[in-house]
């Protein structure tokens, strides 16, 4: 038959390519948009894979790290399990000395405080005679200033007004007199809470444009953790061990110099009295710090949660906002600094609670907005809090009827402190290969360890050598201690912390078995 050919118009091809483009991206959606393959288990059924995962996940909270209630404590816990199970150790408890939990460790909450939070949460209870006049009228006061008169009601974002107003007054009478704006005072979950708010507000930038923050190496490890959360740049500066834990600002400046090749210095942090190092700053310190910090540039952060914790004789708390307000305008007018305080530490050991304030001096109002929008996504402080931290910078009158009961209850409790500071010192030092500085402050010692070469090679590959001391500890003796590596450390140095809560007979052994301990961990790796 005759051949015929057949001749396309352009307009027909253009049609056909269309529609084969068409049905090739239909298919590859499909192919793209289709529920993943269900993967086969053992017993054939299949499953899906999680939408979050590790690959999917945040990665910047894949590197925080938190040593403080890390590895070894969760072995703790597993080991306490293990023991109301029966399984025979060579200890019958596991003593939590990892972390500064007073009423964990035995401390009795004072008794005014409790009574007021009593009342405020139970006003039936102010009909009950059991309940001195001043604890009631200071339940009354507060539960006046709560929406509905209950302790279930929100607060404002920043607190209760009257709690805010006493945080103020508190502060001018710590600081002899320097006036405290309530305006300023950010009502806080714990000073944890308020730290890491702080943090949030000076992060900013990329690559070498990022945030950098100034931290002390030893630290506590909230501020290493928030700031990889953030995504910021931990710029370390060291603590000199040999000077009891001294902070020289030629360290400063060598950290800040050496940052800035990397990212931009934005904010300095200070722990005083030092966690975990329980370091007091002298006067003479702090005013080195607010004047590099003027020169640099940098936004202060002072965590002063351990202001009533000062043992050491010669040793005395200074408020870096006295101090920058006692240096004159030239540093009191252009030094932006942000303080903390808490309700968790010092002699009320109220952890539970999570109390605390922030005061901010010298911020940009506009930034001072952000910041009260910032606080305000969370609601509120906790009001059990709120109420607790009123009580701590309000507490009774001399010429109130608990007055009396409260000191003495207060300076028991400091009293003891500064017992068990001491005790911890002198018994460290009496064995060898530990080196212990004075516990001048805060309530956590933070030794050195001179380890063995078979130790420090018996360590697990990329294990620090003092969490496998640590881990040892725990194994052979029940007791809970964090290894120095969690708090940062100078390279081929060892450290732990150790907190001083502890009764002071439960402490003793405590000290013992760590000396018993660390010879035969010695002796068995010599």
């Amino acid at each position: 038959p005759e051949r015929r050919e057949v001749q396309f118009s352009p307009s027909i091809f253009l049609l056909l390519v269309f529609t084969s483009l068409r049905t090739l991206f239909r298919w590859f959606s499909a192919k793209q948009c289709a529920l993943p393959t269900p993967k086969m288990t053992e017993n054939g059924l299949g499953h899906r894979e999680k939408v979050l995962n590790m690959n999917t996940m945040n990665p910047n909270v894949k590197r925080v790290e938190y040593a403080v209630r890390g590895p070894i404590v969760q072995r703790a816990v597993q080991i306490e399990k293990e023991l109301k199970e029966g399984v025979k150790k060579p200890f019958s408890e596991v003593i939590k000395a990892n972390i500064g939990d007073a009423h964990a460790m035995g401390q009795k909450p004072i008794t005014f405080f409790r009574q007021v939070v009593a009342l405020c949460a139970y006003p039936d209870l102010l009909e009950d005679n059991k309940f001195p006049d001043d604890a009631k009228n200071r339940a009354r006061r507060i539960l006046q200033s709560c929406g509905g008169g209950s302790l279930g009601a929100y607060s404002a974002s920043t607190g209760i007004e009257v709690i805010r107003q006493d945080v103020a007054r508190y502060i001018e009478k710590r600081d002899g007199g320097i006036p405290s704006n309530p305006d300023n005072i950010y009502l806080s979950t714990g000073a944890s809470d308020a730290i890491v708010t702080m943090l949030k507000l000076l992060t900013s930038g990329e690559g070498k444009t990022r945030s950098g923050v100034m931290i002390s190496i030893p630290q506590y490890p909230l501020y290493s953790a928030a700031l990889a959360e953030l995504a910021a740049v931990q710029i370390s500066y060291y603590l000199d061990e040999d000077k009891c834990w001294g902070l020289d600002v030629s360290e400063l400046r060598r950290a800040v110099e050496a940052a800035r090749e990397h990212c931009k210095p934005r904010a300095l942090c200070i722990i005083n009295p030092g966690n975990p190092t329980g370091q007091v700053q002298s006067r003479q310190c702090i005013e080195d710090v607010i004047r590099f910090a003027a020169e640099e540039r940098l936004f202060l952060m002072a965590d002063e949660v351990y202001q009533d914790n000062v043992y050491a004789e010669g040793c005395q708390f200074h408020s870096f906002k006295k101090v920058l307000f006692e240096m004159g305008p030239e540093y009191s007018n252009t030094v932006e600094l942000a303080s903390f305080h808490s309700t968790s530490k010092c002699y009320m050991g109220e952890c539970g609670f999570r109390g605390g304030y922030m005061e901010v001096i010298n911020m940009d109002p506009q930034v001072k907005l952000q910041l009260t929008k910032l606080v305000s996504v969370r609601l509120c402080p906790p009001i059990p809090g709120q109420v607790l931290l009123d009580l701590v910078v309000n507490p009774p009158r001399p010429d109130e009827p608990s007055y009396a009961t409260f000191i003495k209850e207060r300076t028991a409790n400091l009293e003891i402190l500064a017992e068990k500071a001491k005790l911890t010192e002198q018994i460290f030092n009496t064995v060898s290969g530990i080196r212990c500085n004075p516990v001048q402050g805060a309530m956590y010692t933070f030794p050195r360890l001179t380890l063995p070469e078979k130790a420090i090679a018996a360590a697990k590959k990329g294990q620090a050598p003092d969490m496998f001391y640590c881990m040892k500890l725990l194994e052979e003796t029940g007791i809970c201690l964090v290894p120095g590596s969690g708090f940062g450390q100078r390279d081929g140095t060892h450290h732990f912390r150790m907190t001083i809560l502890p009764a002071t007979e439960k402490l003793k052994i405590v000290l013992e078995n760590i000396r018993a301990f660390h010879k035969r961990f010695t002796e068995e790796f010599s």
